[in-house]
């Protein structure tokens, strides 16, 4: 199952960021205290910035802000973390973002902050993550110590289970970052691991992610479907038929 994403018309808003902008965005507000000797997750870090140069003073606050997010999932072996600034003068407020992604043998928990400056980002991005890894180790326990355990996903598509299956490329499932195009385009196209599960779990996968919509394949009947979000807390489900 491949999923194609498109681009459509609109142009960024506003001028590149300039230098002393991105500089202030990384100056340390008086509310936050310095941290003198910052902690070091033991899971693998990648820390990038799209068109912003990170100081090291920052990422050791951020290292230090992950290692505290380990202790709710011992799993985790490795963080991703992405900032950028968002161009849009309208939103300066909120222009500076990051999004951390961390990634262990469960579900990938992803999660984005935007403020005024990387500080402020990475605080809300950092209690987001936080209530969703959280949230994810209370629904394994509840999976774990209930009646009827069923069988995981990984077992059922393990090589002895499906000794024909072709092993699947490890791929980045979030990496944003696309090439100069023109509008219009098509800019990337994903292959998606069809792994079958019910609508009640592709909706808590979603939620995981911190995205409006999320593509699997429907257990009770094999089709693929598209769980997403609506007004009002609902949500959606189509099928194809």
């Amino acid at each position: 199952m491949s999923v194609v994403h498109r681009k459509g018309q609109r142009e960024p808003k506003g001028p590149a960021p300039t230098e002393a902008e991105l500089n202030s965005a990384f100056e340390r507000p008086a509310h936050v205290q310095a941290v003198t000797e910052p902690a070091e997750p033991d899971a693998d870090v990648s820390m990038s910035g799209r068109n912003v140069v990170i100081p090291d003073h920052f990422r050791a606050y951020v290292n230090d802000k992950l290692s505290r997010l380990e202790r709710f999932d011992s799993s985790i072996n490795r963080f991703e973390v992405v900032l950028y600034h968002e161009p849009n003068r309208r939103q300066s407020k909120q222009a500076q973002v990051v999004e951390i992604t961390a990634r262990g043998s469960g579900p990938v928990v992803r999660a984005e902050g935007s403020g005024e400056n990387f500080y402020a980002a990475t605080e809300l991005a950092a209690d987001r993550l936080q209530k969703r890894l959280r949230r994810s180790k209370s629904r394994n326990k509840i999976r774990k110590d209930g009646p009827g355990k069923p069988i995981s996903v990984a077992e059922a598509t393990a090589p002895s289970a499906l000794p024909d299956a072709p092993a699947p490329a490890e791929t980045d499932q979030w990496d944003d970052g696309v090439e100069p195009y023109e509008p219009g385009q098509v800019v990337r196209v994903k292959d998606h691991e069809a792994k079958p599960m019910s609508v009640d779990d592709a909706l808590y996968e979603m939620e995981l992610v911190g995205h409006d919509f999320f593509l699997f394949q429907d257990s009770e009947t094999g089709k693929a479907s598209v769980v997403y979000r609506r007004h009002a807390f609902d949500y959606g489900l189509i099928r194809l038929a």
